[in-house]
């Protein structure tokens, strides 16, 4: 029985010096969110697709694409991200291989070896929002998008090793598997998406321990034609099923959901598809289910076999009708979190000073975040509290990245003495950086009236000595 409580004493112990494993990621279910987005096949329709999923009152929407392993350029990427943050919109980035085979319908399965690479391109972006939203890999449990093949154990020890990586190398990593196609069967070239969890837990029953979210394909099957109200596998609410089969697994971690594929097919040579009163359906009915954080439905353009019944613009860049009905439904405006952070490259203050007297500072400021400063949301306050004026910035819109030029005034203490001056910056309300500096202020000169009473008094004593 002593050994028992001395054991139970020591884990009691334990616990309360060692901290609970602790992830910089934030819970995208908890701040201000739009869970309007779309899957985009080319980048370079990130401003049109910007007044979609941000109309109506909409604010940080989302977009999910794919970066292929040959792909993996970061100045391109980079360039991309600097433009999602300006348009206000959150990537859902799904890492992949490249197609092989006769006809490029296989897609190669990925080497642990690689995973290195992946890992050391993706910290080299600076990301649009602090929680950076990385799938690995889509639908597994179809042998054409693995190498040709099935295989949940290998699925399963490629994910654990992608996903501890990427958390080795920053916490700020929201790391999702693989979308699976829940409507999939048991044959050669396929596996069912509860036979396939099952295997990947069954191999590693601590697979999700550095899992984040979910990522569905909630696909209304079947034929990508369903209602958008039924409910279940192979639905709209697919993800709601998916989330309930990984209890049953054991999986009790929750689980953001974020739609990345969905939608309906059409005929892509008819721009009249009678789609819109089931979009709205689902997004006012199913998609707006609390557990959510995005709905980015496949695909916004794809013009050509075998996507193009899938688009929403087809090859003349004419939209298909139901665009206008989700373009016109009311949506949130997002506060994603975003780091705040600067470098003070120098600053200028006056070394010695009259207590009480005015003075006006330069600084040099670069932007280390991932914001975008405007000056009307950036402040300065000196360490006794007091706002000081920020006169100009240059350039008045500060971007990741660059240096800009700060121009402020304040006033000192109206007490001699050196002093340590502090003066923090703000962008939103939000310490950006702090500046340190010492400064001697000295006791300020009598003003013209002290010298005029002194003279009076002088003259008034000497004439009473007469």
């Amino acid at each position: 029985m002593k050994k028992v409580l001395i054991l139970l004493l020591s884990l009691i112990v334990y616990g309360l010096i060692v901290p609970a494993r602790a992830f910089a990621i934030y819970n995208p279910t908890a701040v201000a969110n739009n869970h309007f987005g779309i899957h985009v096949a080319d980048t370079s329709d990130l401003q049109d697709v910007a007044k979609l999923v941000n109309s109506n009152g909409g604010d940080w929407g989302y977009v999910t694409f794919v970066i292929q392993k040959g792909e993996r350029d970061p100045q391109r990427w980079q360039n991309v991200f600097d433009q999602m943050r300006r348009l206000h919109l959150i990537p859902i980035v799904r890492i992949a291989t490249q197609p092989v085979g006769i006809g490029n319908n296989t897609w190669e399965r990925p080497s642990v070896d690689e995973i290195g690479g992946w890992v050391t391109f993706l910290n080299s972006l600076n990301w649009v929002v602090k929680n950076r939203y990385v799938i690995v890999g889509n639908e597994p449990n179809h042998a054409e998008e693995w190498g040709g093949q099935i295989d949940p154990a290998g699925y399963a020890d490629y994910l654990k090793e992608f996903a501890s990586k990427l958390k080795e190398s920053n916490p700020d990593f929201f790391i999702m598997a693989a979308g699976m196609d829940a409507s999939a069967t048991n044959t050669k070239t396929s596996m069912s998406e509860d036979l396939f969890l099952m295997q990947m837990i069954n191999k590693d029953p601590d697979i999700f321990d550095n899992i984040d979210g979910l990522a569905s394909h909630s696909y209304p099957n079947p034929n990508f034609s369903g209602d958008a109200t039924a409910t279940g596998k192979g639905t709209v609410a697919t993800f709601d099923w998916e989330l309930n089969e990984l209890k049953f697994l054991g999986i009790t971690k929750t689980l953001p959901v974020f739609i990345t594929e969905t939608g309906w097919t059409h005929d892509p040579n008819n721009l009249t598809t009678n789609l819109g009163t089931k979009y709205e359906t689902a997004f006012n009915n199913v998609w707006n289910d609390p557990r959510i954080v995005a709905i980015t439905p496949f695909i916004y353009k794809y013009v050509g076999s075998p996507f193009d019944n899938f688009s929403w613009v087809n090859s003349a860049g004419q939209f298909y009708d139901f665009y206008n009905n989700v373009l016109n439904l009311k949506k949130n405006a997002g506060k994603p979190i975003q780091i705040e952070s600067a470098d003070i490259i120098t600053g200028i203050l006056p070394k010695i000073a009259v207590a009480g007297t005015k003075y006006r500072g330069v600084f040099f400021i670069k932007n280390t975040g991932q914001s975008i400063w405007e000056e009307n949301n950036l402040e300065a306050i000196d360490s006794r509290a007091n706002k000081l004026n920020i006169i100009s910035v240059y350039p008045n819109t500060l971007e990741p990245g660059q240096i800009g030029v700060f121009l402020i005034n304040g006033q000192f203490a109206n007490v001699s003495g050196n002093f340590n001056i502090g003066i923090n910056f703000l962008d939103n309300g939000n310490v950006i950086a702090d500046y340190t500096t010492q400064v001697n202020l000295i006791p300020g000169l009598p003003n013209l009236s002290d010298i005029l009473n002194y003279l009076k008094l002088s003259v008034a004593e000497k004439l009473a000595k007469i």
